[in-house]
């Protein structure tokens, strides 16, 4: 009987040793399936097997800006499965007026006071409480619950214009950022330094990763060259592109980073770009080479107009960089409606070796400087896949468009090697093309067609008072002298 119990307890304890085993594997076999989409974060009303077609984005939106905002409907009507905020979500911060002179200089040589200065939290919530309440946005919340609403910041949200890691209460503004996001309190994004996420959507096959940058909690000043995401970020980055893998990937950057307009603006005024800090932008694109990923895309806001440009050079393959400014800050606002043509000549004249220009484009420049949102179809059915890249108008319609298969965005099976430059295309006479020179190598005389044409106009123009001026003069003398005479 005892060798019988003891047979019985042995028995037992292998089976309760094979039970471990089974489960053991299980639940390894789970945590690698829950691999698949390491790093992603579960967004709001999100169904990550569900199929995604349409993607909508915007940035500046002005909290005060008048109603009715019938873009608002154009995004409900579009029906997108996943909407982004990009950046400038409210106007927070403030602005004194312009003043050359007089005791508080804003602009000029004499400025003695910042123009912008940040709002107190309780103001921000009150403006992030003010979006919530639009009736449009409203009703793509809460009347359209199958949407995934995500999104990042800019500087007027961050709390200050252009500002960056020298900012005293990013710690706040993040804070309210999230609320705002309707970010659980658990999140890992309310405990890391900067707002920076990543989403997986989609099935096996159908897979789009989009990557949401923080262009603002680590960024150094302006024009020194030094980092805009700081290490930890870069770190992170580098381990979200060389992770599971995805058909596409949306990376979303406040700033553009493929144009650099500023180059061609510049003794007037700059925009922030990717392109201020030349060498993060080649090592965001070193990054997307080596880790070898493909269908990589950018979309980005903050210059209020709508433009797409392309990269031919920087990747192994053409990386479209979508941008869509703004949902109510446009150029075009900020003129009187009968001096909005002298904005679409500039544009006009404006040389841009990145920007795509399509048979659909609203306008010769193909920018548009009206308010508008990004839009992107993808068609999953095609053979092979589709991609279509838009910016849309107030009423939906395409004001900027171009569309391409999802094939294009693979790495060839031979790689061009790169140039002297440091962009492919081997040969340095490829680089010089369409697609590939930057704008601030342009010759000179391209470089700063504005600046000439403006210098040209305004010199023309004084010329011109001048000698209306001598006229009148002239004629008063006459006119004097004869009333004497007579």
């Amino acid at each position: 009987m005892e060798r019988r119990g003891t047979r019985r307890s042995r028995a037992k304890a292998l089976a309760i040793l094979i039970l471990f085993i089974l489960v053991s594997l299980i639940c390894q076999a789970k945590a690698e399936e829950t691999e698949t989409v390491e790093g992603a974060v579960s967004p709001p009303n999100a169904n990550s097997n569900k199929i995604v077609s349409r993607i909508a984005f915007g940035s500046c939106f002005n909290q005060s800006a008048p109603q009715p905002q019938p873009i608002w409907e154009s995004i409900i009507r579009f029906d997108p499965q996943v909407f982004i905020w990009l950046g400038d979500n409210i106007y927070g911060d403030n602005k004194r007026p312009v003043r050359v002179w007089g005791r508080e200089r804003t602009v000029g040589p004499w400025k003695n006071i910042e123009r912008f200065f940040p709002s107190t939290e309780d103001e921000l919530s009150r403006r992030y409480a003010a979006v919530k309440s639009n009736p449009g946005y409203a009703r793509l919340r809460q009347g359209h619950p199958k949407v995934s609403i995500i999104g990042t910041w800019d500087d007027h949200d961050y709390g200050l214009n252009d500002a960056g890691k020298e900012f005293p209460y990013k710690d706040t503004s993040q804070q309210l950022l999230l609320d705002f996001l309707d970010e659980p309190h658990n999140s890992p994004r309310r405990k890391q330094a900067g707002v920076y996420a990543s989403y997986m959507f989609g099935p096996p096959g159908k897979r789009i990763k989009v990557i949401l940058l923080d262009m603002r909690y680590h960024r150094d000043p302006l024009f020194s060259d030094g980092t805009i995401l700081g290490e930890t970020q870069w770190s992170w980055l580098e381990k979200e592109l060389n992770g599971p893998q995805s058909e596409i990937t949306i990376i979303a950057s406040s700033i553009q980073v493929v144009s650099n307009l500023s180059a061609i603006f510049q003794p007037l005024f700059y925009m922030e770009s990717w392109s201020l800090f030349p060498k993060e932008r080649r090592r965001l694109f070193n990054l997307i080479d080596s880790s070898k990923r493909e269908g990589v895309m950018f979309i980005s806001g903050d210059v209020h107009f709508g433009e797409i440009t392309r990269d031919d050079c920087g990747a192994a393959y053409p990386v479209y960089d979508l941008t869509s400014s703004g949902l109510t800050q446009a150029v075009e606002r900020t003129v009187p409606k009968a001096l909005a043509f002298v904005i679409r000549f500039m544009a006009w004249i404006a040389p841009s070796t990145k920007r795509v220009f399509s048979p659909i484009c609203r306008f010769t420049s193909c920018t548009y400087g009206l308010p508008n949102f990004g839009a992107i179809e993808i068609d999953w059915e095609a053979t092979p896949p589709m991609v279509k890249l838009e910016v849309r108008n107030e009423l939906g319609k395409a004001a900027i468009g171009v569309e391409f298969t999802l094939s294009n965005l693979r790495q060839p099976e031979e790689q061009q090697p790169r140039s002297k430059t440091g962009m492919r295309g081997g040969q340095d006479w490829k680089y010089y093309k369409q697609h590939c020179l930057p704008e601030s190598e342009l010759p000179w005389f391209a470089k700063y067609r504005i600046a000439l044409i403006l210098v040209a106009f305004a010199t023309a123009s004084t010329m011109l008072l001048v000698l209306v001026v001598k006229k009148v003069v002239s004629g008063g003398k006459m006119f004097i002298k004869k009333f004497k005479v007579d």
